[in-house]
């Protein structure tokens, strides 16, 4: 008995067992409910296949898309004090922190980096929902100054994508503090004539769409983004009143003369590429580049022939009688 209940069936129960499908391969779509392929949602930059809803992308998958060949490289950003306040609810900060780095795999909710899109230099820096709902920090304060500095530097305009819920509460002051901060990094650009372009993603709120989200010379949205200060229902408990239906959203603040643009995420490289062109006052951008010769079939093939020379030649002269 020892050698069938030990060998015999657990060979049949893995034969026959069920298994199990891994949770990461499908992914389901908050706006529509369908259930989406992983590998087709990321291949389709994060949006759903079925409605069109543009779901949350990491910043380094962005800049993938973005930049020419998925080619770039991070801009380093001075570290802020890691706990000032020595802040604790439920958690302490710093283990909040840590937990955040683990489940994003990004050291904090802004990514600056450099590279060039359509053959244009530029600098980008793309907030982070995922790392503690984006909120705008210390960190992202001097991330903010980093890119502009780096854009003036190499005089390159600067592309941002914002995406927070505001300030983070276990910085308190300091946090807020950056809403002035980051307000002087974009004068620095403004002040060097370089264009300064903001992409607001779902969602953009609180203290960054009253700062650096608003200020810049073109502002594009991805579709149905909640684009606000305070949210929807705080307004609507404050004035007892129903809003309008897509209150907030980004086609009603294009409507509304807040927004230039509502593009959607394949659109976006192409015309981010077309702006920045324009502002750089650039030549339209190269769509495409011939395939080089092949040095073997160039060197096999023989030369043409020279053409003869076609002219008429020049009548001898007479000899003249003496």
């Amino acid at each position: 008995m020892n050698w069938i209940s030990n060998y015999v069936r657990p060979k049949i129960n893995s034969l026959f067992s069920r298994r199990e499908t891994p949770e990461n391969l499908w992914t389901k779509c908050p706006e529509c409910g369908s259930m989406l392929f992983h590998r087709e949602v990321s291949e389709n930059l994060n949006v759903c296949t079925s409605c069109d809803h543009h779901m949350a992308i990491a910043p380094r998958a962005r800049f993938a898309a973005l930049f020419d060949g998925g080619v770039f490289s991070t801009v380093p950003v001075p570290e802020p004090v890691a706990d000032p306040l020595h802040f604790r609810d439920q958690k302490r900060y710093p283990e909040r922190m840590r937990a955040a780095q683990r489940e994003t795999g990004e050291h904090e909710a802004m990514l600056v980096a450099q590279g060039e899109i359509g053959r244009t230099p530029v600098v980008c820096a793309a907030q982070d929902f995922s790392f503690m709902g984006g909120s705008m920090g210390m960190y992202v304060g001097n991330a903010i100054i980093a890119a502009a500095e780096r854009a003036v530097e190499s005089q390159s305009p600067l592309i941002l994508f914002s995406a927070a819920g505001g300030a983070r509460m276990q910085e308190g002051i300091l946090s807020l503090m950056q809403m002035p901060r980051t307000t002087v990094a974009v004068e620095m650009l403004k002040e060097a004539g370089l264009p300064y372009i903001v992409v607001l993603t779902h969602p953009t709120t609180g203290g960054v769409t009253a700062s650096y989200a608003m200020l810049g010379d073109i502002h594009i949205a991805e579709p149905n983004a909640l684009i606000c200060f305070a949210g929807p229902r705080v307004i609507e408990q404050t004035i007892r009143e129903k809003l309008p239906e897509g209150f907030q959203r980004a086609e009603y603040l294009l409507d509304h003369g807040m927004l230039d643009r509502v593009t959607h995420r394949k659109d976006m490289r192409d015309e981010l590429i077309a702006i920045v062109r324009m502002l750089m006052r650039l030549g339209p951008a190269v769509r495409g580049d011939l395939p080089a010769p092949d040095p073997v079939e160039a060197l096999a093939k023989p030369a043409a022939p020279e053409a003869p020379d076609t002219r008429a030649s020049e009548p001898a002269e007479e000899a003249k009688p003496e």
